[in-house]
């Protein structure tokens, strides 16, 4: 089944040029030139992906991401301007999946949204009826469980909506409970070779990932901090 695409950006001339491009890649293209109409058709009716523009009239591209991010883990990339470094570090340590910086190739763009949909295609795959398989890639610790198959996770039975990156993030601190793993490490897992993060995004991923637990129990305490080395899950903190 084909990927739903959307573009949100205020240059139609874009918006035109990269639906022809996505669409003749097999991709199902919706295009939004206003934010905020954007926004509640994001949440109402999410695609596979979100291609978000970052300077845009009446909402930009960082508030948008960031009102989508209360209510939806749907992946995001961001278009920047290559003067834009500070508005790409604030992006994705607010949660956004990859950026594409301005003037862009088409080509480029469409590897990177393949590439983030190859991350978040674990939440996609079917069911079936195999229980070995199923036991294979339910990760438990404690009151945490982890489906990697349905990108679920849960805490205390209550679900948890993570985004790709916070998924992959926590699933590597909760694979070797009580092993520390640095920010470089969750750099490389939470991202692919190319895309470069500095470590306040990891510290900001993990700020999200505290905030979002702790909204189904507040005395969360299960991701560690260690200064000065990394982080770490505490399969103690997080036991019956």
């Amino acid at each position: 089944m084909s990927a739903t695409i959307a573009l949100v950006d205020d240059d139609r001339n874009i918006l035109t040029s990269v639906s022809i491009a996505l669409q003749a890649e097999g991709f199902i293209v919706r295009v939004y030139s206003d934010p905020v109409a954007a926004l509640k058709a994001l949440v109402e009716n999410p695609p596979d992906l979100a291609v978000l523009d970052v300077k845009m009239p009446r909402m930009d591209g960082i508030e948008l991401l960031q009102k989508l991010r209360e209510k939806s883990p749907v992946p995001v990339i961001f278009l920047t301007s290559k003067d834009t470094e500070i508005d790409e570090a604030l992006g994705l340590r607010m949660g956004a999946d990859d950026y594409v910086g301005k003037p862009f190739s088409q080509r480029l763009l469409i590897e990177r949204i393949r590439a983030v949909l190859r991350r978040a295609a674990r939440r996609a795959e079917p069911e079936d009826d195999d229980t070995e398989a199923d036991a294979e890639r339910i990760l438990e610790r404690g009151r945490l469980s982890m489906d990697t198959g349905r990108h679920r996770v849960r805490w205390d039975g209550k679900d948890v909506s993570l985004t790709v990156s916070e998924f992959l993030i926590l699933q590597t601190l909760a694979e070797r409970p009580g092993f520390v793993k640095s920010r470089d490490q969750l750099m490389n897992a939470a991202y692919q070779d190319d895309v470069y993060v500095d470590d306040r995004t990891i510290d900001s991923h993990i700020k999200r990932l505290r905030k979002k637990f702790r909204v189904v129990d507040d005395a969360f305490e299960s991701i560690e901090t260690l200064y000065g080395v990394g982080y770490r899950f505490n399969e103690d903190a997080a036991g019956e």
